[in-house]
């Protein structure tokens, strides 16, 4: 018996019990789509975490100084300065693209009539690089508003939509904030969704630090923030911040610079714990459809056992009968999984095109999924197709 016959024997074998046919392959279309669910899950989750960190800057550091509690006595000297940001410029030119400040404050403007409470950041003309950040329109600070002292501010998109309509529209408006008039030269936003961990808020002004000190009590720069030439460089390079911070400030000063690393590698373990989880739910499933696999061929051995009988007698050898019935548990298996690698493959699609979001998907996972199709419609159907290779055909002719 050729392999063309083994198939077409096969073929008329499932065509004879469609139904049945039809539940069994049904795991195998649900643990393969599990498969290759599993794995875009797994990448889109690892991306999202990547956008994220993205959002909030490139190879960042950010430093600050850390309160002891209440009980324990702070000086205003003990605050990140200025002149910090300068020294750690300094000594570390070939380490780092970039260092700014944060100066953070709370002030009142007049939206529609009525006076609203705002965020207000003093900093420098580093931060859009540094921090990520998009100017809708106009420009960014630049080093001559510092220097000079420059009455300008940028206004955070919603402020702007909501004071003057558009982003354009807000351009050269003049504000009042701090009893004084400002320029607004600008408008801005986040790249990336930080979910509120950030300084930005939906109302929030960027100023020119210099400016900003002459309206607060306490010059703190609160956080520090600093950016790596390399990925590989941000270690060093919090260590040496932190070793500069505490050099400069009296003896015992809490300091700490810490890095996006921690957060990273912390959401990594939790997408790679679930994925592994969720592969270990869909290699259950598979099992238990190889399982259903086997049962269904070990019942139509049993129910064949007269033909099986027949085809040995008129000279049909062991392995042609091995031949067709597992030809016929791995067309079960590689239909159940092609269709379950289609499946897989069209979820992602359709939420990507109704929800206008990308997810990725691995062809690598394409072929783990038919792979594993294979594999398990080779190992669930040995049994039953060794079973009726190896039928006594005087007793399968008298099998009633």
């Amino acid at each position: 018996m050729r392999f063309g016959e083994s198939l077409r024997f096969s073929l008329q074998a499932l065509r004879a019990n469609p139904v049945r046919s039809l539940l069994t392959g049904l795991g195998m279309v649900i643990g393969t789509a599990s498969v290759i669910l599993v794995v875009t899950i797994s990448l889109t989750s690892r991306d999202y975490i990547l956008q994220q960190i993205e959002g909030v800057g490139s190879n960042i550091i950010f430093a600050r100084y850390v309160s002891s509690g209440p009980t324990v006595a702070t000086a205003d000297a003990d605050y990140v300065k200025l002149a910090d940001i300068d020294a750690v410029r300094q000594a570390l030119p070939g380490d780092v693209v970039a260092a700014t400040a944060v100066m953070s404050d709370m002030g009142t403007v007049l939206i529609s009539g009525k006076v609203r409470d705002v965020t207000v950041i003093g900093t420098d003309d580093s931060y859009v690089a540094v921090r990520n950040i998009a100017v809708s329109a106009g420009r960014g600070l630049d080093s001559g508003d510092l220097s000079l002292r420059e009455k300008v501010v940028l206004l955070s998109d919603p402020l702007a939509q909501t004071m003057y309509g558009t982003h354009a529209a807000a351009l050269n408006q003049k504000i009042r904030l701090y009893g004084l008039e400002f320029i607004v030269i600008g408008t801005f936003h986040e790249r990336g969704d930080t979910m509120g961990q950030s300084e930005i808020e939906r109302y929030t002004i960027l100023m020119p630090v210099t400016v900003l000190r002459y309206f607060t009590p306490v010059e703190r720069i609160d956080p520090m923030y600093v950016q790596a030439r390399t990925p590989e460089q941000v270690d060093h390079v919090a260590a040496r911040i932190q070793q500069i911070l505490e050099s400069r400030h009296r003896p015992g000063a809490p300091y700490r610079a810490e890095t996006l690393t921690a957060i990273l590698d912390a959401a990594k373990k939790i997408s790679l714990i679930l994925s592994l989880v969720l592969v270990l739910v869909s290699a259950i499933t598979l099992v238990i459809s190889g399982i259903g696999i086997m049962n269904i061929m070990l019942v139509t051995v049993t129910e064949r056992t007269r033909e099986i009988g027949l085809r040995l007698a008129v000279g049909a050898s062991a392995r042609e009968i091995l031949l067709q019935f597992l030809v016929e548990a791995m067309m079960v298996s590689l239909s159940g999984g092609f269709i379950g690698i289609l499946v897989g493959v069209a979820i992602p699609l359709s939420a990507g095109l109704f929800a206008d979001i990308h997810i990725p998907i691995s062809p690598v996972a394409i072929v783990v999924a038919f792979g594993v199709s294979c594999l398990v419609g080779l190992i669930f159907g040995i049994l039953p197709a060794n079973r009726a290779a190896h039928l006594n055909p005087t007793e399968a002719l008298r099998y009633e």
